[in-house]
């Protein structure tokens, strides 16, 4: 088998069900596990990424507006790679690279037999019509002829997502029954809120998740919108920002955090997170994105997480 991934989510769904050696291209934004960066790299970005938030929004939307897409697919090394497998999305055309340019660069180099799967979750398990992440972890290993390693997995996280919930329930009780109220914010200028998977985390954590339900897609919310909101926890994780790259805006969200009339402000609950490498990308380190959530939003039941997880969040202080 020889896997493509052009998604970061999906390489380290490649990753947990023990197929890393059989991944021969992946996409740009690929950096998990340590080492994947040595693949054939199939995509590049046509936003300049080492602009400030404002100007990256301006850009892509600028692109999308324009009918232009946001990545490129490198079709001569598609085709050197030979694959059996391309694993792509199709649920948001920011993010990474569509399954409409995918096929027109398999279609460019005549590659008929290859097999394209294409994501979309939207939750962190399937509902309904809703695609869920651990449902795509089985759906990757079926296409991989690896389904029953792929039920082993997805179990697995299923099983670390309820255990991680009874124990926030027991910190919810301990406290009076009161969940937190959590503010997530996915952008930083303009402001974007959390959706899609990060309320279901926010109650796994035992939050309440403000603003969004489950399966929504971020909503983008002015500074009067942010001032009527009352979060006694905000997590700002920008998209595809790590810590360091969002240490380079920490002065504008100060500035935003510090004019907010929050429960959050005035206790100083407020965090940043690395969103690159939690919470963004829909794969198996959801699950330890949930418990950097139970580690700020119940840090006394949580020191252990919290202590696990010491170089992926902090205080803005």
């Amino acid at each position: 088998m020889r896997i493509v991934s052009l998604l970061p989510s999906s390489t380290e769904i490649v990753e947990s069900l023990g197929a890393l050696d059989e991944l021969v291209g992946i996409s740009h934004e690929c950096d998990y596990p340590p080492g994947v960066e040595t693949r054939p790299v199939l995509t590049s970005s046509k936003i300049n990424i080492d602009q400030l938030s404002a100007d990256i929004d301006r850009d892509v939307r600028r692109t999308l507006r324009d009918a232009l897409a946001v990545y490129d697919v490198d079709a001569s090394g598609l085709e050197e790679a030979r694959p059996d497998v391309v694993l792509t999305q199709d649920l948001c055309d920011v993010c990474a690279v569509s399954i409409r340019d995918v096929e027109i660069a398999l279609d460019a180099i005549a590659k008929k037999d290859v097999k394209l799967v294409s994501l979309k979750p939207t939750r962190l398990d399937d509902l309904g019509e809703a695609h869920g992440v651990f449902g795509d972890v089985e759906r990757v290993a079926a296409a991989l002829g690896r389904a029953d390693e792929g039920r082993r997995v997805a179990d697995g996280l299923r099983a670390r997502c309820r255990d991680l919930a009874q124990r926030a329930e027991v910190a919810v009780e301990a406290s009076g029954g009161v969940r937190p109220k959590v503010l997530t914010i996915e952008w930083i200028d303009p402001v974007m809120i959390g959706g899609t998977w990060m309320p279901e985390l926010v109650e796994i954590a035992g939050g309440e998740a403000l603003v969004t339900k489950p399966g929504e897609h971020a909503p983008t919310l002015d500074r009067d919108q942010l001032a009527e909101l009352r979060p006694d926890v905000v997590l700002i994780k920008p998209c595809g920002f790590d810590l360091a790259r969002t240490d380079r805006e920490i002065d504008t969200l100060r500035e935003l955090m510090a004019a907010m009339p929050w429960p959050a402000t005035e206790s100083a609950r407020i965090f940043v997170a690395d969103g690159n490498a939690f919470f963004n990308r829909p794969g198996p380190r959801l699950v330890e994105s949930a418990e950097i959530l139970a580690a700020i939003t119940h840090p006394d039941a949580f020191t252990a997480e919290a202590n696990k997880h010491a170089t992926g969040f902090r205080p803005l202080s």
